[in-house]
């Protein structure tokens, strides 16, 4: 079957023409549209029938198809990383990570529980530096539209977040994929330490593991 797939901008441009034609093979799938113009992955996202479309998504005889380079204007992949003092706000990290491209959105929050609360300490500029590195390589494997991330330190109260992990991405699978990989590797990687504190008062600090090298 053969394909016409719109072009834009600098796609555009590079191509001479706005549309081109593109023979694939019938059942063919985004990635192949790829693979047969010689397209890197995640340097564009296609478009079918004017929605956005995964490399999974079948492509048709007759759909319209197109080609859609980072738009201009758009913000970075990472939208939003802190390492704070202060409560942290569910609503605002969802709203960071809103985009055109996305239809699902997730979040994970770890709450403080059991024990009245937690006491964290952060080795703060590495912390925040580490976040963000998470942050791009996880949005770039599960193909994110957008990722934020962050963690308190000091005390956290009974049933109040101590860390929240957001993802957006074209489907939910994806966005599913990325925040549950988000919160492994914080866990994991992020310097950061917490004391769990009983009713008495009493401070226990809670053994981890030591990150990668």
């Amino acid at each position: 079957m053969v394909v016409t797939v719109r072009l834009f901008a600098g796609l555009r441009e590079r191509a001479g023409a706005d549309r081109v034609q593109v023979e694939l093979p019938e059942g063919a799938r985004v990635a192949d549209l790829l693979a047969a113009m010689e397209i890197a992955p995640r340097s564009c996202v296609v478009a079918i029938n004017r929605e956005y479309a995964g490399e999974g998504e079948p492509v048709r005889e007759g759909d319209e198809v197109a080609l859609v380079p980072p738009v201009s204007g758009g913000a970075e992949v990472v939208r939003r990383v802190r390492v704070t003092s202060d409560p942290l706000d569910v609503a605002a990290l969802a709203d960071a990570v809103r985009d055109p491209s996305a239809g699902a959105v997730v979040l994970f929050e770890g709450v403080t529980r059991e024990v009245p609360e937690l006491d964290y300490e952060a080795y703060a500029e590495m912390a925040e530096a580490k976040l963000r590195a998470i942050g791009e390589e996880v949005a770039a494997a599960h193909r994110c539209s957008a990722v934020a991330l962050e963690h308190r330190v000091g005390t956290v109260p009974r049933s109040e977040p101590s860390v929240i992990v957001a993802a957006s991405a074209p489907h939910r699978g994806e966005a599913f994929e990325a925040a549950r990989a988000l919160i492994d590797r914080v866990k994991a990687e992020a310097p950061i330490w917490k004391v769990e504190v009983g009713e008495s008062g009493e401070r226990t600090r809670v053994e981890g593991t030591l990150p990668p090298v």
